[in-house]
């Protein structure tokens, strides 16, 4: 199999690329604010805070899951989710940088 465009970008660009991705859709970001929201682990609620289908929502789910910004974990016959740590520390950072470039900005640019 041929060589993609991904194999040209180190792996934490790649991996903050894919978080991007994953945080790119309001429905996304609205199941975080939830998840902060509430500060523990959620079954069901989350269907009836969106104004989504529950098929939709679990599509949302899993690409945050997938990604590694949120996990879940089967209780009974549900799958509650909370924020992943590790995922958001790896944004933290790369927005660290960011901000520590920017108030160490010696001129103007552009």
């Amino acid at each position: 199999m041929g060589a993609t465009k991904t194999d040209c970008f180190t792996e934490q660009q790649n991996e903050l690329a894919i978080l991007a991705k994953a945080l790119g859709h309001p429905a996304r970001i609205a199941i975080i604010e939830y998840l902060l929201k509430v500060d523990s682990c959620i079954c069901g609620a989350i269907v009836n805070e969106l104004p989504l289908s529950q098929p939709t929502v679990s599509q949302h789910l899993k690409e945050l899951k997938n990604a590694g910004l949120i996990k879940g974990n089967f209780e009974g016959a549900s799958i509650c989710y909370c924020i992943n740590e590790a995922g958001f520390e790896k944004i933290k950072s790369f927005f660290q940088d960011i901000t520590y470039y920017l108030e160490n900005k010696k001129k103007e640019c552009c």
